[in-house]
């Protein structure tokens, strides 16, 4: 039987030992973990551009912030999770987005090769490399092989999907072993993870322990994250899929029985097992957990514990934006709210506000220096230049075009203040409706004489963008369709850069009332959009006002900051894990 996690204290991996014994006694961050027995966190895309890792959106992002978060504060963590080879870029071509893919060599960013491990699949043995970056207390394990395709490589059903999330469950389950690891916690992002529980389950089955014992220890040492609202948006493989990919790599006959008891006329929906699995399943804000509509195998709707995503403060203010909070008593040395931040929000003047724009303005333009619009056109704003932005997945839900339904009116809003309305979101590859929809937007633009001079499309959305934008526009725009957003990152790195945000009531957003930022709400699209442009027209006006200004960038810190706190959602993770 595999032992119990031992009790360990993190003071050893903290310089200043006073400060943090603070941190310990407010957040209660002791807990039973140590170097051989790490928090590990599972997840199919990482998004860390520093480690040469591209991901695909805000999974990926997340990823990276919680790793970096977990060294910040001392916690033993691990992360597995693939590398993928290749990674797709996107360029403007004659109005259109394509496709570019570049291979990447995992050398070229500190991972050192660790050995090769062999899973079966189709009858054969599958080489794969092990790879690691170690870091202070933290470390990223990957899995790779030359020919195991980009992030994402596939229909969700496909061979080739089933391959890679079996190759990084089973795979990843052996690299741990390899270092001498031995998870005190498996945290698997989205249900792509499920197979590294199963294999830890086929283990312990097949080391001699009792089955259920095996199920229920198994259970109460994983915790499953969901980010996505609708169940019927997981993919599903059938069993043929799972006796060539996944039968072979179970030592248990056991643990193939009970697999097999979970398919369902010949099909088995990922997410059925891995609640199965995990006894402990969160979701990435108080709304997403409320309406998430996810059923176990009996028909039961299973429920989630409200953990709201948060952001790597370091990574993502700016430097001179974090230093002002800090030096005020904002936030702490550890990235929380001070205890008491609200009272010190008044030291954020007007002034102080358009300086920190100014700065935030030089790195946004320094960002766009090689990224022209689809006009060919390197944009350069200046420090009284206005600037929306919307900047995320370009996803139907998200409405990227829902400004755009009525172009003559959004002239009318941007045009008397000279502003610009910039878009940034990379479009999935294959997602042939939204590569329409944005055909059609820059149709409609480029239609319109001001408009094709103030509206920017940026290709190729990627990390280095989403921070530019955030220091250096005014105004964000984050419009879902009420109740499919989980939760989102970026509008929380607008309210920490001192952006107004404007926005639906919907994912973490929701975690605040309504009251505290510039809120979209109508009863149909049309008096969204309509609300939308009354919205803009709105935070013009609170620009040009240095009391509105102060008055709701304070508002917004107060109602957000202790939720985008990336310390506050690791506190939160280990608070439900490790229940005192």
């Amino acid at each position: 039987m595999e032992e119990e996690p031992y009790f360990y204290h993190p003071l050893e991996n903290i310089e200043d030992v006073e400060l943090f014994e603070e941190a310990v006694e407010r957040t209660h961050f002791t807990r039973s973990l140590s170097s051989e027995r790490p928090y590990t966190y599972w997840t199919l895309e990482l998004y860390d551009q520093d480690n040469g890792i591209r991901g695909g959106g805000g999974l990926g992002v997340l990823a990276a912030d919680t790793r970096r978060i977990a060294e910040q504060v001392g916690i033993p963590f691990a992360l597995i999770t693939p590398f993928y080879p290749s990674e797709t870029h996107q360029i403007m071509k004659n109005g259109q987005v394509h496709d570019e893919h570049i291979d990447v060599n995992y050398h070229d960013y500190g991972f050192r090769f660790i050995d090769n491990i062999h899973i079966k699949c189709c009858d054969n043995l599958c080489k794969l490399d092990v790879i690691e970056k170690r870091f202070k207390n933290t470390r990223i394990i990957c899995i790779t092989e030359p020919n195991f395709g980009e992030l994402y490589s596939g229909m969700s059903g496909s061979d080739h999907r089933l391959y890679q999330e079996v190759s990084l469950g089973f795979g990843g389950y052996i690299a741990l072993k390899l270092l001498g690891l031995k998870p005190a916690i498996m945290q698997l992002n989205e249900v792509a993870t499920f197979f590294a529980a199963l294999a830890r389950l086929d283990e312990l089955v097949s080391n001699g322990m009792d089955f259920y014992e095996a199920v229920v220890y198994t259970r109460k040492h994983t915790l499953y994250t969901n980010h996505t609202l609708v169940q019927a948006a997981e993919a599903e493989f059938n069993i043929e899929q799972f006796r060539r990919f996944v039968y072979p790599n179970l030592k248990s006959p056991a643990v193939r029985k009970w697999l097999d008891d979970k398919f369902m006329n010949g099909q088995l929906k990922l997410s059925s097992v891995t609640i199965e699995i995990a006894e402990l399943r969160s979701g990435v804000s108080k709304l997403h957990a409320r309406v998430a509509n996810y059923h176990d195998i009996a028909g039961n709707k299973v429920k989630f514990k409200a953990i709201t995503n948060g952001i790597d403060l370091e990574k993502w203010t700016l430097p001179e934006i974090l230093s002002f909070y800090h030096e005020a008593s904002i936030i702490d040395t550890f990235g929380f709210p001070d205890v008491d931040f609200t009272s010190h929000l008044g030291a954020i003047t007007a002034d102080k506000i358009r300086v920190f724009k100014a700065a935030g303005r030089k790195i946004l333009n320094d960002t766009l220096s090689t990224r022209p619009d689809q006009n060919g056109k390197i944009l350069h704003f200046g420090d009284n230049d206005f600037i929306f932005d919307f900047k995320r997945r370009f996803v139907d839900y998200k409405r990227p075009e829902l400004p755009f339904k009525n172009p003559t009116k959004l002239r009318e809003i941007l045009e008397p203040r000279g502003a610009h309305y910039v878009i940034a979101g990379r479009v999935h590859t294959g997602d042939e409706i939204m590569a329409g929809k944005l055909r059609i937007l820059l149709e409609t633009v480029k239609q319109d004489d001001y408009l094709c001079d103030h509206v920017h499309y940026i290709a190729d959305y990627d990390e280095k963008l989403a921070y530019g934008l955030s220091c250096g526009s005014n105004v964000a725009v984050n419009v879902p369709i009420v109740g499919l957003e989980a939760c989102g990152t970026s509008w929380m790195k607008d309210i920490i850069n001192l952006n107004l945000l404007i926005s639906t009531h919907d994912g973490g957003v929701a975690d605040a009332s309504a009251e505290n930022y510039l809120n979209v709400h109508g009863m149909t699209e049309d008096e969204e959009l309509e609300e939308l442009y009354r919205r803009m027209e709105e935070a013009i006006s609170v620009w040009n006002n240095d009391f509105d200004l102060e008055f709701l960038l304070q508002k917004q810190l107060a109602a957000y900051l202790p939720v985008i706190s990336g310390s506050r959602m690791l506190k939160d993770y280990l608070d439900f894990l490790f229940p005192l």
